[in-house]
């Protein structure tokens, strides 16, 4: 990144200054972090929380719409995937929009859409209708998944970008806290009103839109210098001209192809791959949790205990993740992390004892989580502002792929004569895909965002 350069040299004397360039970037580099910057993070933060708490909210209440709807287990499988197939195009979708319509305007319109059609299914008649409406609600929703960390990462200052990402995903364990405690306090009462509580919570689109200024970034390639300027100053920076004129790497426009050319056609392979790899390691185990817990034993209340005490130890799986990505970059935390995820998964898998399946279970929690937590920080970072977007989105479509065809492949192993700890540790090979493939991305810590 270069620092500010004049953009016309040799001026006669008496003659105005001329308008200097600078890269956005280059203001992030010594920008303070402030009390703005922690009002962001707790808006994004629980804009996560929603994300997460939508995803698994109706893996909770299944009983009850099994019962309501008169359906079958496949059929039930089929609703709570409705929505991470509409997830797979939206994806492809919000990236690009958000590249050009803006990370604000985006996450608004995303959350309105969401807000929307899950306050439609509460009131769906049959399965077929609430699986039309769940896949509209994720093809909505994916807009404020897609963007919400490419944003964050680009109002943060470099020396704290890693460790405060990182914290912004424990917003993941809260979401699952979140929606066991619907489901225990409201679940009673039907599924209906489980997805109606949901849908309110859309309306934070309203507190994020208030709060939650534009992305310096995008701003600048709009040519919005003076908008790029007032944000800057909201966000902490001082001494900079009003003359300056504000530059990206990538300049205003980049075509979505160039995702798949030369370096960067490589790194998006890879981190695609990652995000599938990945994803299915983690998912495939989660999404069949509470069965797998039964099957050990446990009662439908004692998984779902041991399930949110899992959660809770996923918080300080970020915080020591964000600490150390901090000091020794992405790469290697992210590395032995999943590693150490693989591990957990294994012992899990291998488990005689109770007390073997606690230790198991929760060291995968730890590790899993942390590792997610550098990945959503890391992901972000490869891309130029043009593409960040975009490139962001193709990531998550691989999550989604993968979160739609593990638990219907994890479900058949369970039911043949595969069993379950072969069914897990073939699970676990996915882990160490994810590791493999990580080698080959470059590190990103400490480098300013193109």
């Amino acid at each position: 990144m270069s620092s500010i350069d004049p953009l016309i040299s040799g001026q006669a004397p008496g003659t105005a200054s001329p308008p200097r360039s600078m890269a956005v970037g280059h203001v992030f580099r010594d920008m303070p972090f402030g009390s703005i910057h922690f009002k962001i993070c707790a808006v994004l933060f629980f804009a996560f929380a929603i994300e997460a708490w939508e995803m698994l909210m109706l893996t909770y209440v299944a009983g009850d719409l099994a019962t309501s709807l008169q359906v079958g287990m496949t059929e039930v499988g089929i609703a709570i995937s409705a929505l991470f197939l509409g997830m797979i195009p939206g994806s492809l979708i919000w990236g690009p929009i958000s590249d050009r319509m803006g990370r604000k305007a985006t996450c608004a319109w995303s959350f309105a859409g969401y807000g929307v059609f899950t306050l439609l299914s509460c009131f769906a008649p049959n399965f077929e209708i609430l699986s039309v409406a769940r896949f509209l609600s994720g093809l909505l929703f994916s807009g404020v998944f897609t963007v919400t960390f490419p944003y964050f990462e680009e109002l943060l200052p470099v020396k704290v970008r890693g460790r405060a990402t990182v914290y912004l995903a424990a917003g993941w364990p809260i979401g699952i806290l979140a929606a066991l405690g619907t489901a225990a306090l409201i679940g009673g009462h039907g599924w209906r009103w489980v997805i109606a509580v949901s849908a309110l919570a859309s309306l934070w689109g309203i507190v994020l839109y208030k709060v939650v200024p534009e992305s310096p970034y995008w701003l600048a390639r709009r040519g919005r210098n003076e908008d790029a300027h007032d944000v800057l100053e909201r966000l902490g920076a001082r001494g900079i001209s009003r003359g300056t004129i504000f530059t990206v790497s990538e300049g205003k426009k980049q075509s979505i192809w160039g995702l798949f050319n030369g370096r960067m056609g490589r790194i998006t392979v890879i981190q695609v791959l990652i995000n599938f790899t990945f994803s299915w390691g983690y998912w495939g185990l989660q999404s069949w949790m509470p069965t797998l817990l039964e099957g050990r034993g446990l009662s439908a209340s004692s998984s779902f205990s041991f399930i949110a005490l899992s959660a809770v130890l996923m918080i300080p799986g970020y915080m020591t993740a964000s600490y150390l990505t901090g000091r020794f970059g992405r790469k290697w935390i992210f590395t032995i992390y999943v590693l150490a995820a693989a591990g957990g998964g294994f012992f899990f898998g291998t488990a005689t004892t109770e007390t073997e399946m606690y230790i198991g279970m929760f060291s995968l929690a730890f590790f899993a989580l942390g590792a997610w937590g550098v990945w959503d920080t890391w992901m972000g970072e490869l891309y130029p502002s043009a593409l960040r977007g975009s490139g962001y989105g193709f990531g998550i479509f691989g999550q989604r792929v993968a979160n739609t065809v593990a638990p219907s492949l994890v479900g058949f192993l369970l039911a043949s004569a595969t069993g379950a700890t072969a069914t897990i540790l073939f699970i676990n090979t996915f882990l160490f895909a994810t590791v493999i493939l990580g080698l080959f991305l470059p590190e990103t810590e400490g480098s300013e965002l193109e």
